[in-house]
């Protein structure tokens, strides 16, 4: 068991990078260099909102400790536009600019090609719910241990009906 979550663990971490690398090859390919692939992404998932800077980390659409670093970089290149808050000067929201809006279409495209692609292989379309299924799982496990503490991890695994054993290994 313990070899199979650290080993999950490592490819949910590796998984990621070789995302964030084909983003930067799809850049590369269309000779974007103002942009990197971080920021790429990024844009990606504001997509048509509106969000505040802080609401970037929160919904998961930006890892890192730099984000406003990433929104200053974007801002500037003319791919983000800022405007602070109505209702509380201290909050800036950002949306897609017609720049970044083009670059969202590019990465768009990109995305169903990949679903184009993956159509010919109709196994994996069951493959992929049963990974996002156990990985769905374990941001609920990891989520509840953060906020109960690590004493209630059996707890847990019981209470979503897995036994600890196995909790995750998704198989």
């Amino acid at each position: 068991m313990s070899s199979a979550y650290f080993e999950t663990i490592l490819l949910i971490e590796r998984l990621h990078r070789q995302f964030l690398e084909v983003i930067k090859a799809e850049l590369d390919r269309r000779q974007v260099k103002d942009i990197n692939n971080v920021q790429a992404l990024i844009l990606y998932n504001i997509g048509d909102e509106e969000v505040t800077v802080g609401e970037l980390t929160h919904r998961g659409y930006y890892l890192g400790s730099n984000v406003s670093y990433n929104v200053k970089k974007m801002t500037e290149c003319g791919y983000l536009a800022q405007a602070r808050s109505p209702h509380d000067r201290r909050a800036v929201h950002v949306s897609l600019s017609d720049k970044g809006r083009d670059l969202r279409d590019i990465l768009s495209a990109m995305f169903e090609a990949h679903l184009a692609a993956l159509a010919d292989r109709p196994e994996m379309e069951g493959r992929l719910a049963d990974a996002n299924e156990a990985l769905r799982w374990m941001e609920r496990f990891w989520r509840e241990l953060l906020h109960y503490g690590p004493s209630m991890a059996p707890k847990m695994a019981a209470m979503h009906g897995v036994d600890s054993s196995t909790s995750c290994d998704a198989g």
